[in-house]
């Protein structure tokens, strides 16, 4: 050893310097090691609504080829209720571990949180993980009112003062939603008519008992094509690739209009970070296969795609959203 060099002793505050990345490293082992081995078991996707509608389909199209991915088995887990707060509040209450998912939508998170109290908080009680897809829904007007156009509607609404309805599939409905979003940006007086089906209000359309209403894509455009009720405008914020010749709402005369009904995959509050990107990665390159783009083309939905911090913030921007047109429109459940 040379002496002109003593060996130098670690002070008693350089010990804890040099003992923090330590510590932190600990705290991080065990999060890594369960995101590396992630899964190591069955996932489960719960799905809030009954089986056979677009948001279980959707659900079983990304849950197949999950499984196929990660080779483990993916149930799927039908909880309907109290408009999907059953098995919001299921997942909600699960272990953050990445083996119970919500398939979320706006109903569940962007609408009921502000019509209803809930045993969570939509905001703060879910991780988000990745956006699956949209599904826009397509302004359709009875044949009865000799309209071809949105630029019509809007004049012939206002030579009627205020003697027009809507329909939607219930009261507090997304559908409900766009209309009263529609209504009050173009000042229309138009009358809200509830009903228990999406069929059965364009049936109603159909005969000109009710004028117009924003209703699911799957429905409207066989409807349309038979001539039984007229398109005027699809609710995306640009043209949909299910219906390229169909103009916007936005471009018809009101910019910035948008109401789409989304859903994705979310997890339990404090799912770790390495687990939420993984899914996210696995779904990304699901929603890129032209195969799943084709079955959600047959759902009336567009695949979803990017982070999942895009996905939070679109959430929280929808809520914010459809929290003003609830309150401007006194919207209340029955």
């Amino acid at each position: 050893m040379n002496p002109s060099h003593p060996t130098r002793r670690a002070t008693p505050s350089r010990r804890r310097l040099l003992a923090i990345p330590a510590a932190v490293l600990a705290l991080a082992l065990p999060f890594a090691a369960a995101a590396q081995a992630y899964p190591s078991r069955p996932i489960k996707i719960v799905v809030p609504f009954a089986a056979g509608g677009s948001t279980d389909a959707l659900a079983r199209i990304v849950g197949q080829q999950l499984a196929e991915r990660m080779k483990q088995p993916v149930t799927i887990d039908n909880r309907p209720g109290a408009a999907g707060a059953i098995g919001a509040d299921a997942v909600a209450k699960s272990p953050p571990d990445g083996y119970t998912l919500l398939m979320a939508t706006s109903s569940t998170h962007a609408v009921l949180p502000h019509l209803r109290p809930l045993p969570y908080d939509a905001l703060r009680d879910f991780t988000p993980v990745a956006e699956i897809g949209t599904a826009p829904n397509v302004l359709v007007v009875s044949p009865a009112l000799n309209v071809t156009t949105l630029a019509q509607l809007v004049q012939l609404e206002r030579a009627k003062s205020g003697r027009m309805s809507f329909s939607s599939s219930g009261n507090g409905t997304i559908t409900h939603l766009i209309g009263e979003s529609f209504t009050q940006i173009a000042g229309f007086k138009a009358t809200h008519v509830p009903y228990k089906t999406g069929v059965q209000a364009l049936t109603d359309i159909g005969s000109g008992q009710v004028d117009f209403a924003f209703d699911s894509i799957v429905w409207t455009l066989p409807q349309s094509k038979a001539g039984k009720v007229r398109a005027l405008a699809i609710t995306s914020a640009k043209r949909s690739p299910l219906a390229p010749d169909l103009p916007t709402v936005a471009e018809s005369g009101f910019p910035g209009f948008e109401g789409t009904t989304w859903f994705g995959f979310m997890g339990p509050k404090g799912l770790p970070a390495a687990i939420t990107a993984e899914l996210n990665r696995q779904i990304g390159q699901i929603l890129a296969d032209p195969a799943v783009r084709k079955q959600f083309e047959g759902q009336g939905a567009e695949p979803g795609a990017g982070s999942a911090d895009d996905f939070s913030r679109m959430v929280r921007a929808d809520s914010a959203r459809w929290a003003k047109v609830i309150a401007s429109g006194n919207i209340k459940l029955d």
